[in-house]
């Protein structure tokens, strides 16, 4: 990664002889941070992301027990712990607890063990309902997943559900 040193971004050289080198190094910094957090081709996960994820110590956390009648997120596709290939297609459905609904704003997914919020990457190819979601085809790189999706109902109860995977 490039990073643009205090000192060139804080020098106190005239801005003629710094002025061309620090505009690289701007560009550099923004051009490789926008790769790495921004939505960039077709995988929901770069294979970068998945990598460092996978490379990481899991966090210390305590373990969370979900609120009594929160939502429920039930994965019917893939088939876990079948094989996985990509793309693929994903499907969730939520189970509120009555007369609670779930609201599909708060639906959240997160990615590996930095917990990377990929909800705008899944929202580029499928639609949050209050009965669920359906990704027709999910391109992800091969290797280990780990997803946490989250979802809230209109009494203010969070639900989670995290899955592991594998593609191959």
């Amino acid at each position: 990664r490039a990073a643009i040193s205090r000192q060139a971004l804080c020098s106190r050289k005239p801005q003629s002889q710094n002025n061309g080198a620090t505009m690289k190094q701007i560009y550099a910094f923004i051009s490789l941070g926008l790769h790495t957090f921004a939505f960039a081709g077709p995988f929901l996960v770069t294979p970068e992301e998945m990598k460092a994820s996978n490379e990481a110590k899991p966090p210390f956390a305590a373990k969370a027990i979900a609120p009594k009648d929160a939502p429920l997120i039930e994965l019917f596709s893939p088939k876990l712990p079948a094989k996985v290939s990509s793309p693929t297609p994903i499907e969730l459905k939520f189970q509120p607890t009555p007369p609670s609904l779930v609201k599909p704003d708060t639906f959240r997914v997160l990615y590996g063990a930095f917990e990377l919020d990929i909800t705008k990457r899944i929202l580029n190819v499928a639609k949050v309902t209050e009965s669920g979601v359906f990704v027709q085809e999910a391109s992800l790189p091969k290797g280990k997943h780990k997803l946490m999706m989250v979802i809230e109902d209109t009494s203010g109860r969070r639900g989670s559900k995290a899955i592991e995977f594998e593609v191959q």
